[in-house]
């Protein structure tokens, strides 16, 4: 069309989720066109070109959805807990179909291994509290090196745990690409107590508090943490799925405003206004999501093979629900599924059963549907014109 001139360029990093998208700019001189009527009469076609102008170009919009590369690391790690087997969570949500569910969803899947994270020697306890410190802090200083590069080169990051204590690296990691992002954080537990609240001593149950703006006042500078940086404002947070609170954290939810959902909540409002609620809270302006899910936000029933399990957890399709609607946005940007712990399920069927869950869960944020995952078809086929006419067809039989 004469009039019409259009050039791609790259998108903005820091204006979009996913900076390898591809924006098309038009330049329209809209008044060249023109037709003549019955009467010939002069008329403008702006709202016709107008309307196809948009059919083709949400056409690109939704081949763009399924073309995005998504990087896969995998995060072995166990030191911010107690519990042993965490550590084969990424190797049993792999051997659970990850990889080949997210490349038959069209997306371009770089599987980049696992990390390799050391202990280090003579890690003594902090304040005869803390546990492996020093270990933590090196191994989400290293998850925050390989998300950050991850993000920077276009992927959508996807990180696979290990306990939760690496959180405080996806998400710095994240944001030193993205420092206008947003998390959603789905466990049963709040994991936002300081070194100076926690009961257990476990780093996993304390990854928010160093990435909170307004704790940092409470927040003593740990042994391995010097690298940390807060990131997060309280109102760039939402948590969905609480239910096991410790009093320091319940305290820090209701002082400092950070929204929550509990179970209660989940029951008394449904999980579609929980969602629309947290989408009003976190995109009020369109910014990156990183999701942080917890597998222990799942009824026990539903996910057995997990270190912290608590009673009276989501429903199979509250938690699929969460992840659709985060993929409806089209702005999550990095997702951390952890806590898979292949050694506590009593039996393989339950070992099972709680790495396809986890499948289930990273493949609905990546667009897996419940009406199914389909290939995009332009029109259906018609039947051939060849055929056999009555005749013929005696004569064959």
């Amino acid at each position: 069309l004469d009039g019409l001139h259009y050039s791609a360029v790259p998108a903005p990093l820091h204006s979009v989720a996913h900076p390898n998208r591809v924006f098309i700019e038009f330049s329209i001189n809209i008044s060249a066109f023109k037709v003549t009527n019955s009467r010939g009469e002069k008329m403008s076609i702006r709202s016709n070109f107008v309307r196809m102008l948009k059919k083709q170009f949400n056409s690109v919009v939704v081949q763009n959805k399924c073309t995005h590369s998504v990087a896969v690391i995998g995060a072995p790690f166990s030191k911010g807990q107690k519990r042993k087997g965490v550590e084969h969570g990424p190797a049993a949500i792999r051997s659970a179909g990850l990889i080949e569910k997210l490349s038959a969803l069209g997306y371009s899947v770089y599987d980049l291994g696992d990390l390799s994270f050391p202990q280090v020697p003579n890690d003594e306890i902090y304040k005869n509290t803390v546990k492996y410190p020093r270990t933590v802090g090196l191994a989400s200083q290293m998850l925050a090196d390989a998300v950050r590069n991850a993000v920077g080169t276009g992927h959508i990051c996807l990180t696979l745990g290990g306990d939760h204590s690496l959180a405080l690296g996806s998400i710095s990691g994240h944001a030193q690409q993205c420092p206008d992002l947003s998390v959603i954080w789905v466990d049963a537990h709040a994991d936002v107590n300081t070194p100076l609240t926690t009961v257990s001593g476990n780093l996993h149950g304390q990854p928010v508090s160093f990435l909170l703006r307004e704790l940092q006042d409470k927040v003593p500078l740990l042994p391995g943490f010097s690298w940390t940086k807060p990131c997060l404002s309280r109102s760039d947070i939402v948590y969905i799925g609480l239910r096991d609170i410790d009093p320091a954290e319940h305290y820090i939810l209701k002082n400092y405003n950070i929204p929550y959902f509990s179970m209660r909540d989940i029951d008394q409002l449904g999980i579609q206004k929980v969602m629309e609620r947290t989408f009003d809270q976190l995109l009020n302006r369109k910014r990156p999501i990183h999701l942080s899910f917890d597998i222990d936000a799942f009824d026990p029933s539903l996910a057995p093979a997990t270190g912290t399990p608590v009673q009276g957890g989501l429903t199979y399709r509250e938690g699929i629900y969460i992840t659709e609607e985060i993929h409806n946005t089209g702005m999550l940007s990095a997702m951390d599924m952890v806590e898979v712990n292949p050694l506590l399920g009593a039996t393989a069927a339950e070992v099972n059963a709680t790495s396809r869950l986890a499948v289930d869960v990273i493949a609905s944020c990546f667009g897996q549907t419940r009406e199914g995952a389909h290939i995009v078809i332009d029109e259906l086929p018609t039947p051939d014109a060849t055929y056999e006419s009555d005749r013929e067809e005696e004569v064959r039989l």
